[in-house]
Order: structure tokens, then sequence, then C-alpha cells
């Protein structure tokens, strides 16, 4: 099996998930790591033992000439680093969110498309390893016709004078619980259940130190009639904050789950008392190592030439939920996400 090569572009706190990560499949290997702050990337590169360094992106994707380049920079640079990556013909893995605007979002698609290399947005939520279990049950029809699917997501790490500690430039984002957090959420119910008919979501800012929304109460419709409740905010939780950040519920006519804040699956067949369900789980990586399964992923997608589960085009209907989720918010309307893709055609 011919390895491929890959490269890094960013060094925070979140690319060392992705590090460790990359680490661990079989057949990939990051050969290079870049970073703007000097410094930065060589610290990096000496802890996860990547063999070079760059300051600059370009001079690092000329010089390497990678197969993939994994993008863990903040979303403001995502549309610049892509086009670069892409005019080299590298395939991209990039971070949520995917741009700061539906207009960029879908510019990196087409710029990808273009170039005829592989966009895949590095949404990790939907791989942690409840999150498969609950699809694999789906599957099965043991929950029978879903009627409800629920969030209630609760952290304690944005109270006080200096929220945020461990990303501290959350605090300077305009839009912030639902643009960089819920996403997830939104995400992982496409996954479960189906694609979102409409949203009526209301958003609010708890703490005042901080620039955007930290609480959001979302309504969702689904196309199969299934709907949805995203009850989040960042201020009455747990510290430190639990492995799932609140607790999920599943409701079907024939039986519920519901996903404790532990990473732990518990469920109800009616009639009969909730219990235990085991399934394959891991404290190793990131949230059940679901950073690691994301990767491992793309590299499978992109050996075998398959669509992946996040592939750029397809993320897109992940973009339209969030932004809609702001129109309703400012508007008070019933927004629906697909309307963003009527404006863009």
């Amino acid at each position: 099996m011919t390895e491929l090569k890959g490269a890094m572009i960013g060094a925070g706190y979140f690319a060392g998930f992705q590090a460790e990560g990359w680490s661990r499949i079989p057949g990939a290997r990051i050969v290079a790591v870049a970073d703007s702050i000097p410094g930065r990337a060589k610290e990096f590169a000496e802890r996860w033992k990547i063999p070079r360094a760059y300051l600059d992106a370009q001079e690092m994707l000329a010089n390497e000439k990678p197969d993939f380049i994994d993008i863990a920079t903040r979303p403001e640079s995502h549309l610049q680093l892509t086009s670069l990556a892409a005019a080299m013909g590298a395939h991209v893995i990039c971070q949520k969110p995917m741009a700061p605007t539906w207009e960029e979002s879908l510019l990196l698609t087409k710029t990808c498309q273009a170039a005829g290399v592989r966009l895949m947005i590095h949404e990790n939520w939907r791989w942690q390893p409840w999150y498969r279990e609950i699809k694999r049950l789906l599957d099965r029809n043991l929950f029978g016709d879903v009627f409800h699917l629920s969030f209630q997501m609760r952290t304690g790490d944005g109270r006080g004078p200096e929220p945020y500690t461990g990303q501290p430039y959350f605090r300077q984002m305009e839009r912030f619980l639902v643009y960089e957090v819920a996403v997830h959420f939104l995400d992982t119910f496409r996954f479960l259940v189906g694609e979102i008919d409409t949203i009526f979501c209301q958003t609010d800012r708890v703490n005042p130190v901080i620039r955007g929304e930290d609480y959001s109460l979302t309504q969702l419709r689904f196309a199969n009639g299934c709907r949805g409740l995203i009850d989040a905010n960042r201020i009455s939780g747990p510290l430190p904050v639990e492995v799932t950040l609140g607790t999920l519920r599943l409701e079907g006519d024939r039986a519920m789950v519901r996903l404790s804040p532990d990473g732990r699956l518990w469920l109800t067949e009616y009639g009969c008392d909730e219990k235990g369900h085991e399934f394959p789980s891991t404290d190793q990586g990131y949230k059940g190592d679901s950073v690691r399964a994301t990767q491992q992923h793309f590299i499978e997608c992109l050996r075998l030439g398959q669509p992946c589960e996040s592939e750029g085009v397809e993320y897109l209907k992940t973009v339209a939920a969030v932004f809609a989720c702001y129109r309703s918010a400012q508007s008070g309307h019933v927004i629906s996400p697909s309307s963003h893709f009527l404006l863009s055609s």
C-alpha cells in the first residue's frame, strides 16, 4: 500500500488532537507543519515528531508537494489556504467552521471542484462512538418511527470574567455558540435522522464579556416529520466539561435512547425499565477517538475514490442550517435551510 503524504497548516490548540490522530493512521504520514506564528510550528513538529516545520504555508507546499493538506486554522483563513492547496493539486481536509459566510463556503467547494481535488470538512462529532452506535440501532429499526430528537448542552466554561481559557479567541467571535459549537449537533442530527426542513432559533448573550451569543434555543423539523430541539448554553453546566457536553434523547414509537454526559447509552423499550446499552468505545484520543476516526475515513475515501460523509458539497447542508439559525434569530421567523441553495443557484 502506497503511503499518502500529508502536511498540516496550523499548530494551535485543536491541531494537537489531529496530529495525535494522524500518528495512528496506517497508510498516511504527516511530513511537515506550517504556522504563521514564529516558533510555533517548530515546537509542534518536535512534540509530534513531524520531520519539518515552516513559517510559510506556500513554501511548505512548494517544497513538500503533499498528497493532502490538513487545515487546522481559524475559518477566516480557510478560503485562502484551500485555494493555495487546490492550486498545487493537494486534497484538503479542513476544520469547521467551514468559512465565515455562505458565499465563502460555496466558493471553497467550487475552488476544489475546479482544481479536481477533494474537499472534506473535519466534522468529527458524528464519528463519536455513541452516535455511531445510535445510528446502528436506528438502521436496525429498534426505535420504530422516530418523532423526537433533542440535545441539552450544558457546560460551565463560559462563566466569569475570563471564559474559555483553553480557546480565549472565543470571546471575540461575533457569532459564537451556533457557529462554533451547535453546528456539531446540527450535523449529527442530520446524520441520525436526515435533512432539516425548517428551523426556528432564538439566541442571547448571558456573559457580557464576550461578543457573540452563548445561549441558543433551536427548534427543528426534519423532512421525515421528526421534530428536534437543541437547547444550549455554556454557562450553567459543570467544570471540567463532560465528554458529550450534555444529554441527548431520541424517541420513537417503539423505544427510546438516552445519551448521558459520560458517553454512556441507556435504552428504554416501552413497558420495560431503562437499561444500560454496551457498545465499543475508548478513552483514547479526542471524545471516543473521533478525530482519528474522521481522518481515517478521509484517507479511506481518498484511496477508494468514494465520497466522504462530510465531503465539502455535502457539508454545505450543515452550513446552510447554521446560517438559517442566525437568519431566524434575527428575523423571528421560521427559516428553511434550503433557501440558501435557492439564493445561490
